[in-house]
């Protein structure tokens, strides 16, 4: 037969032959076209991605079999390096201690401007016309008679406000419009808080002493109002900067350990962590239906001040541990972003800011959609989709 192949090949036309190449091509290109299609389907089942994402997080720190085929004496030699990177996570936890000393002092420096906000905020001091003069960007500039317009429109409108209302006093509802303009803590919201975050003056960060364990204070302050008699609620974060005997390379500077609220004082019936419902029982014997009344938990900005307590153990069940790593990404934030920069929080600015760091991922994820679009355009069986 294979005589008989090559004899019938030698009789064949050379361009019958071209036709064979094509023909061998088209089908090689819908064989390779048919897989694409194949793996795009496959990839779409949420079950097969979920069945790989489980395969591809087992391997996920698994050792590649390279250190154990090292000889014997490299091997020692490793060992060496990793007890010098052990004594480098060390010099790196005091490295982050002098960090936390230098934010005490520097904490010093800030806090009188840090007053003098919360002075204005809370209308205990009026700034003066050359405290409040703000010269704009370039780009924020407009022209001077368009400068003109706006301030004579501005100089209307706040003469008719003037005789509508008196002005009000200081930056009223700031800390209440800062929480909500921020999705980490506006998440926490719930419609019953906000007419107590009204009376809220002022968030402080207080560090520990020198010598003092690591640890951070958050401060509110608020003014008498007719929810609770506490006039200052607290929240101390208690910090470690010193590599786990057990894992020290896990060590990636300073880490919260825990924290502690404080007791809100409530006036009665002003509790807005706790509600009350009524459910209905029946008797099994007698059959007679009763209402009974039963206090239960409530969804609050204020169960802030009450984390679940880490047993001595250390151990804490999974809800546990989700609700305090979200706590301890507040705090953190509260302390490190929300207080430095309230203003800009306030205005919208910082949250322009830190939109700017999703926006390149954005972009990238534009392209490459972009990118596939073509490559299905190019592709022979591709349908456009209408």
């Amino acid at each position: 037969m294979a005589d008989l192949d090559n004899k019938d090949q030698a009789e064949m036309d050379p361009a019958d032959m071209e036709d064979v190449e094509e023909v061998e091509e088209e089908e090689t290109g819908e064989d390779n076209s048919k897989a694409r299609q194949l793996t795009m389907q496959m990839m779409q089942n949420p079950q097969i991605l979920a069945a790989l994402q489980e395969r591809l997080d087992g391997l996920v720190g698994s050792p590649s079999g390279y250190m154990e085929s090292l000889p014997k004496v490299v091997k020692r030699r490793v060992n060496a390096l990793k007890n010098l990177q052990v004594k480098c996570a060390h010099i790196e936890a005091k490295f982050y201690e002098e960090v936390h000393e230098l934010e005490r002092k520097y904490a010093a420096l800030y806090q009188p401007l840090f007053d003098k906000r919360s002075d204005i905020v809370r209308a205990a001091y009026e700034p003066t016309d050359e405290e409040c003069e703000w010269k704009q960007d370039e780009e924020e500039e407009l022209t001077v008679s368009k400068q003109e317009e706006m301030k004579e429109k501005a100089k209307v409108e706040e003469e008719k406000k003037d005789e509508e209302k008196e002005d009000p006093k200081g930056i009223p509802e700031f800390w209440l419009t800062v929480f909500k303009n921020v999705d980490l803590l506006s998440e926490m919201l719930q419609e019953h808080d906000e007419p107590i975050l009204k009376h809220l003056q002022d968030i402080k960060v207080k560090f520990s002493d020198a010598g003092q364990p690591m640890s951070f204070t958050l401060e509110f302050h608020f003014e008498p109002n007719d929810f609770f008699t506490n006039t200052v609620l607290t929240k101390t974060y208690k910090m470690r900067s010193e590599p786990d005997e057990s894992d020290p390379f896990s060590f990636d500077g300073p880490e919260i350990m825990g924290c502690t609220g404080c007791t809100i004082d409530w006036s009665k019936g002003k509790n807005v962590t706790l509600k009350t419902i009524k459910k209905k029982q029946k008797h099994k014997g007698r059959g007679t239906v009763r209402t009974v009344t039963k206090t239960v938990p409530n969804d609050s900005f204020f169960n802030f001040f009450s984390p679940p307590e880490v047993p001595e153990s250390g151990e804490l069940d999974e809800d546990s541990e989700a609700v305090l790593a979200a706590d301890f990404e507040i705090g953190h934030f509260i302390r490190e972003r929300i207080v430095p920069r309230a203003v800009l929080y306030f205005t919208g600015e910082a949250i322009e800011d830190d939109d700017d760091d999703y926006d390149e991922e954005g972009e990238e994820a534009d392209d490459e959609e972009g990118e596939e679009e073509a490559d299905e355009e190019n592709d022979p069986d591709y349908e456009p989709k209408v």
